[in-house]
């Protein structure tokens, strides 16, 4: 089994950072991609940003050149650095991470269970 354990969300006010972090844990083979959405209240989960192993970092329109996303190969885990805030990030933030899993060698997509991000004065 694969978990993933999100951490990092809370309130900040308009332009201040945040870092969240997303750590895989368990029977991983490889990792494929690893990834951060966003959804906000009445709105459809929306990607942010993700690293595809071996690739360059893809960013939505909305937070490039704010954000940055990283890997920690050898700890499985995701890091998405957000800087200039604006109260329209406000979200809930989910890790989401495609792997080869053991014993199946199987893919999996896994979903973190959310980090609420608050962008407000």
């Amino acid at each position: 089994q694969v978990q993933l354990v999100e951490s990092g969300g809370g309130l900040v006010q308009p332009g201040g950072s945040l870092r969240l972090s997303c750590a895989a844990s368990g029977s991983i083979l490889r990792i494929n991609a690893m990834g951060w959405y966003r959804q906000a209240p009445g709105k459809q989960r929306e990607l942010v940003a993700n690293i595809i192993t071996g690739g360059a970092p893809n960013y939505a329109d909305f937070v490039r050149g704010r954000f940055t996303i990283s890997r920690d190969n050898a700890k499985n885990t995701v890091y998405l650095q957000m800087n200039s805030l604006k109260p329209e990030d406000t979200a809930v933030y989910y890790c989401n991470v495609n792997s080869v899993v053991l014993p199946t060698y199987r893919h999996q997509e896994l979903w973190g269970q959310g980090t609420l991000v608050t962008v407000s004065s």
